[in-house]
């Protein structure tokens, strides 16, 4: 009988999840990889100039209609006051579990309160 590919396939351990996003300027980074693979594009009028406005998460201004962005709004992460390095260590360990794991499991691995694991849960999850 042959091994099963997705169940034996190679994951990502923690330390190389901790080399690849264990700071903040590394999941902004993903993050802006992520939504603008191509290059800044303004969600109003498309403008593709811009500038970065320093802020504890920076801005990004259009320079064609001046209007201000920010990498998480429109997103799971909008006016989230958690780090983005949080957000992405359970996502982390949401995924490496065959069973998955609890909320409160989540919370605990996290340092956060039940709530708020509760919270990032359901924001993950649906």
């Amino acid at each position: 009988m042959s091994k099963n590919k997705v169940q034996f396939q190679k994951g990502l351990s923690l330390t190389d999840f901790l080399k690849d996003y264990g700071s903040e300027e590394q999941c902004f980074e993903a993050l802006v990889n992520l939504r603008w693979s191509d290059g800044f594009e303004c969600p109003k009028c498309k403008g593709k100039e811009h500038c970065c406005l320093k802020s504890p998460r920076p801005l990004f201004q259009c320079n064609v209609c001046n209007s201000q962005t920010s990498i998480t709004a429109g997103t799971i992460y909008h006016s989230t006051k958690l780090p983005l390095t949080k957000w992405f260590l359970a996502m982390y360990l949401m995924t490496q579990s065959k069973n998955g794991i609890s909320q409160l499991a989540l919370a605990r691995q996290l340092g956060v309160s039940s709530n708020t694991g509760a919270m990032i849960y359901h924001k993950l999850v649906v």
